[in-house]
Parts: structure tokens; C-alpha cells; sequence
């Protein structure tokens, strides 16, 4: 059994909702989730924020922040995920923004950083991985990272 299918089935049995703010995986929590038979029982849907704007003018993150710490940062996953979470009105809503590579990289944020943030009734947190691999392999990593946190928020 796949951890979506783990998540969709834990979600129903409490009665959550959840959602999700992507940039680096541009949807792939998303299609996970919605791989599972059931899936439209608990989830609202998701928003893919690629582009800061779409971040800024979406889901609610700062300019200021984008502007100081930038878009692969702690607080900008929290507020993507606190956006995402009151936008689409969920229990849960995760986030993730970070660098899938190759390019684009650098020594304080290198290929393979990502953020997450997770909002849930009691707050946001936020968690960092930096994860190895091409392109593929990070956003699949951080796929399943984020569904993780999902799980463990449900429990």
C-alpha cells in the first residue's frame, strides 16, 4: 500500500480535509493523492505557485518576505502553507518550495533544498530537507517527504 493511499485512507477515517502549495514538485503531491480512489473525499484541491507572483498574489506570501529571504525559505513555506490552508478552507495543507536542479543552486541554498511548511488547526511548522539526485529524484523525494508530514498531522 503506498503512503497516498495510507494518507487518503487515515484522512477519512478522521474526518480530515487537506490541501496542498507547490512549487518545485508543480503538483506532484497533488497527483499523488488524487491517484487514490476516494481521494475527492478529503481532498480540496492544491494550488501550484511556481512563480513568486502566484505566491504573493495566491496564497498570501509577503512581498517582504520573498524580498528578504526569498522563495525557498521557512517562512515562505509557512505562509504558503497557512494561505493554502485558509484559501481552500482544510484542516491540513502542506507546502514545499525549493531547488529540484540542475541549475539554480547556490552555497546557502544548494540543488536538493527544500521547505516545507504544514498549517493545521494548531499552527504552522516548517521543516527543511536537502535531498540528492537529478531533478526527478529530489521532486520525488520531496513528494513523498510532504505526504509524510500529512500522515504524521493526521495521526
Amino acid at each position: 500500500m503506498s503512503i497516498a493511499q495510507n494518507l487518503v485512507e487515515l484522512l477519512s477515517a478522521k474526518g480530515l480535509t487537506c490541501a496542498t502549495a507547490e512549487s518545485c514538485t508543480g503538483g506532484g503531491v497533488g497527483s499523488a493523492i488524487t491517484a487514490i480512489p476516494g481521494s475527492s473525499a478529503v481532498f480540496a484541491g492544491g494550488v501550484i505557485s511556481y512563480a513568486n507572483e502566484v505566491k504573493e498574489k495566491v496564497l498570501g506570501v509577503s512581498r517582504e518576505t520573498l524580498a528578504t529571504v526569498g522563495a525557498v525559505s521557512s517562512e515562505t513555506a509557512a505562509q504558503m502553507a497557512e494561505g493554502a490552508r485558509r484559501l481552500l478552507q482544510v484542516d491540513l495543507a502542506v507546502a514545499l518550495t525549493g531547488i529540484a536542479g540542475p541549475d539554480g543552486g547556490s552555497d546557502e541554498k544548494p540543488v536538493g533544498l527544500v521547505w516545507f511548511g504544514l498549517a493545521t488547526p494548531d499552527g504552522v511548522r516548517t521543516e527543511k530537507a536537502i535531498f540528492q539526485g537529478d531533478r526527478a529524484r529530489v521532486r520525488e523525494q520531496a513528494v513523498v517527504h510532504a505526504l509524510g508530514m500529512l500522515m504524521a498531522a493526521a495521526i
